[in-house]
């Protein structure tokens, strides 16, 4: 199933899905220059295999509610790293070490896309 939704509507429904869940440091990156396969790679962490897990599992419900294909779902079995895609978007959803220890950010550029978070997204400024 096709959808009309343009790349920011997708982008941004993928995004609200993650922040639903609490995922952490999300980050998008526009890869249309840089491969023809997709055009956004969304990475976003989790705190656990069980979270990373609902992160992905979030983004999946919300693009079948909006019509979007799930091509690909990867990694649920251990949860560390966790891929969904949707075609036009790949989302990554990692644990921390795993994302620091991959550094796909360096991989699909250093400037990434703005993204208008919710007010959970604000930096946990306590000592733990």
């Amino acid at each position: 199933m096709k959808t009309l939704m343009n790349i920011e509507d997708q982008l941004r429904l993928v995004v609200d899905a993650l922040e639903d869940v609490k995922a952490k440091d999300i980050k998008a990156f526009n890869t249309s220059k840089l491969t023809g396969l997709f055009d956004r790679v969304v990475i976003a962490s989790g705190n656990s295999n069980r979270q990373t897990k609902a992160l992905a599992e979030s983004v999946i419900a919300a693009a079948k509610q909006a019509g979007l294909s799930v091509l690909a779902y990867e990694g649920a079995d251990t949860g560390e790293w966790v891929l969904v895609d949707l075609g036009d978007v790949v989302i990554h959803a990692m644990q921390p070490a795993i994302r620091d220890y991959y550094n796909l950010e360096e991989i699909w550029g250093e400037d990434p896309i703005e993204l208008d978070l919710k007010v959970d997204q604000m930096p946990n400024l306590s000592d733990d």
